[in-house]
Formats: C-alpha cells, structure tokens, sequence
C-alpha cells in the first residue's frame, strides 16, 4: 500500500477507471454478440442490432479502449456479415 497522499488517491482513481473500462469494454463485446447471434439465427432485428455494435465498437475506439485499427477491421466484418 502507497503511503504518500498523492499514490493513495492516484490508485483509487486508477480502480475506479478500470471499473469503467471493464464496463464500457463488456458492453461493446456484448452488443458485438448480440448482432452475430441474430445473424446466424435470421432475426428480424439484426439491423438494428448491427447499428448498435456499430455505435459500441465507435464509442470503445473514442475512450481508448480499443486501437483505430481493430475498430476498423471489427466494423468490416461486421457489415460484410450483414450483406450475407
């Protein structure tokens, strides 16, 4: 355990970010899965689902969670599966 103030509330800020990330990071994976299951299952909603991976891998590439280029390539395969 840090004993000086600053390492002290430099680590609570740091679990809290994590925390954060975590979720932000858990969401985008989740609506990237919901999308690929109503794919393969044929539902009426997939793109709607689709605009939502979309919007979610857009909003992890702007808080940094994930790099341009993954958000890029997470993007392609995504509407290439759509035109299927």
């Amino acid at each position: 355990m840090p004993i000086i103030k600053s390492a002290i509330e430099r680590v609570k800020t740091n679990e809290k970010a994590q925390r954060r990330n975590a979720a932000q990071l858990s969401t985008y994976r989740t609506a990237v899965k919901k999308f690929e299951k109503a794919q393969l299952n044929g539902s009426d909603d997939a793109k709607e689902l689709y605009i939502n991976a979309i919007s979610a891998i857009d909003r992890a590439k702007s808080k940094g969670l994930i790099k341009a280029n993954k958000a890029a390539r997470d993007k392609s395969r995504l509407t290439a599966r759509l035109a299927k």
